[in-house]
């Protein structure tokens, strides 16, 4: 199964946005990642892509590329993940594994050429001068230079930082910057000197340890016949008030508490705490295949209810058949309260992995390579009442009813979705298909193999 992207703070203030304080204590200015905010556009988005997006290009080898997360800063798009050419205006340019364009049409691409010789997962800015891109992956060398799964680099030139320290000793899947605070999470269990396992706080000025996350994530997942796994932080969103954080990854116990699959965190002005927020349900099962399935979540634009796109195929010990239940293979909402929570709605894919999620005040978008919604009854094959949504599909925020349903290609499926102002960017892939063409329809059109833009209004 795809592993999904590690998203860098889905919901964050617009460029040049005022701080806001929050509980005695002020938030960043987030305009790095400038996304939707409280009380902007209302979805859902329109069904038709906009034109003239850069597109991943297709191998002549037929290998799979793919697009691994997107970030905007300032007036530019930032792209990462695992990928050699990407195509715009009727030209291929070559880019390893990170690039940027104009974030409004006419999409124009940038110089910017960090050239890292491995997957980037995740790209994070610090300040709204977007002076600089913090890159996390699997790499070995950025621009020339020795970086060892983690760097920053001039978002001008792309070339390293050299006062910012660069050596984890284990992939990076997720970066997040607050207030000064790069946020780091993966499967490292050393990363710039600091001994923490998997999940650290690094300066953003030198990238050694700060101090600021100090939780001993710990644990993974041990029932019978399991796949064998590795704890992990996988994925992490700040919320749009900018004092609490959700991280989803592979463990069983965050600052000494029991927490599985996600766990919530309050980001205060020294350090970052675990909150009261979970759920018995996060302790289901599913697929042994699959032992870690809450894959991203999504704030709402009012931070009041998130939004979860999960994997998993089926819960563990049901067969292909009978009545879903549980968290796997399901678009979930659940509210956001200090305390012991349960869902406020699901929504089945019958047995599909959701990889992305991104919402605005109306509609939460749901991204991987599933087939239906509504198919509760199905399990690989469309139960009674199922609907055909492949690819992606918008729900309704208060009753997870489809209210939006262009399709897309399937691929490995979307990794990233990104909601901003201006409307709703897909990341995803370029998987050639048996009769040799490859994944790129957005709403039934060619020409998105990686990157899809669809646009409110």
């Amino acid at each position: 199964m795809l592993r999904s992207r590690r998203i860098a703070g889905p919901l964050s203030l617009a460029a040049g946005a005022l701080a806001v304080t929050v509980t005695g204590f002020a938030s960043p200015a987030l305009a790095a990642p400038a996304t939707l905010a409280a009380g902007a556009t209302a979805g859902p988005v329109s069904t038709d892509p906009a034109s003239g997006t850069p597109r991943l290009a297709s191998r002549p080898d037929g290998a799979t590329e793919q697009v691994r997360q997107l970030v905007q800063c300032g007036k530019t798009m930032y792209a990462v993940g695992r990928f050699k050419d990407i195509r715009w205006n009727g030209r291929t340019y070559i880019r390893s594994n990170a690039f940027s364009f104009r974030a409004t049409s006419p999409y124009t691409m940038s110089n910017w050429k960090p050239d890292v010789d491995g997957t980037v997962n995740s790209v994070a800015f610090d300040g709204s001068d977007c002076y600089s891109a913090y890159l996390g992956g699997s790499f070995s060398s950025v621009h020339g230079k020795t970086a060892r799964n983690i760097a920053k680099v001039s978002t001008s030139t792309g070339k390293v930082r050299t006062g910012f320290a660069r050596d984890a000793n284990a992939t990076v899947e997720t970066l997040v910057v607050h207030d000064g605070h790069v946020l780091a999470g993966g499967f490292f269990t050393s990363i710039n000197g600091s001994g923490l396992n998997y999940y650290a706080s690094l300066s953003h000025q030198t990238g050694l340890d700060d101090g600021y996350l100090n939780l001993g994530v710990s644990g993974h997942y041990k029932y019978s016949g399991v796949e064998e796994n590795r704890t992990r932080v996988y994925n992490q969103q700040v919320s749009p008030s900018g004092y609490r954080l959700l991280a989803e990854g592979d463990f069983t116990s965050v600052g000494g508490v029991h927490r599985e699959q996600i766990v919530m965190l309050r980001l205060g002005s020294t350090e970052a705490t675990v909150t009261k927020w979970h759920s018995p349900e996060f302790d289901g099962h599913c697929s042994d295949s699959e032992p870690f399935y809450v894959r991203e979540a999504a704030w709402a634009p009012d931070s009041r209810r998130i939004y979860l796109a999960d994997t998993g195929d089926h819960p563990l010990g049901l067969s292909g058949g009978g009545k879903r239940y549980g968290l796997c293979d399901a678009a979930v909402a659940f509210p956001v309260t200090e305390k012991k929570v349960r869902r406020e709605w699901i929504n089945y894919t019958g047995c599909d992995s959701l990889y992305s999620t991104a919402a605005d005040s109306r509609t939460a978008y749901f991204g991987g390579h599933e087939r239906w919604a509504d198919n509760r009854h199905g399990c690989n094959n469309m139960g009674p009442n199922a609907i055909d949504a492949q690819g992606m599909v918008g729900l309704s925020v208060s009753n997870g009813g489809v209210m939006w349903n262009p399709t897309r290609s399937q691929g490995l499926g979307a990794d990233d979705m990104l909601v901003t102002s201006r409307g709703l960017w897909i990341a995803s892939d370029n998987y050639m298909n048996s009769d040799g063409s490859i994944a790129d329809k957005c709403a039934h059109q060619t020409g998105h193999a990686g990157i899809c833009f669809m646009p409110y209004g």
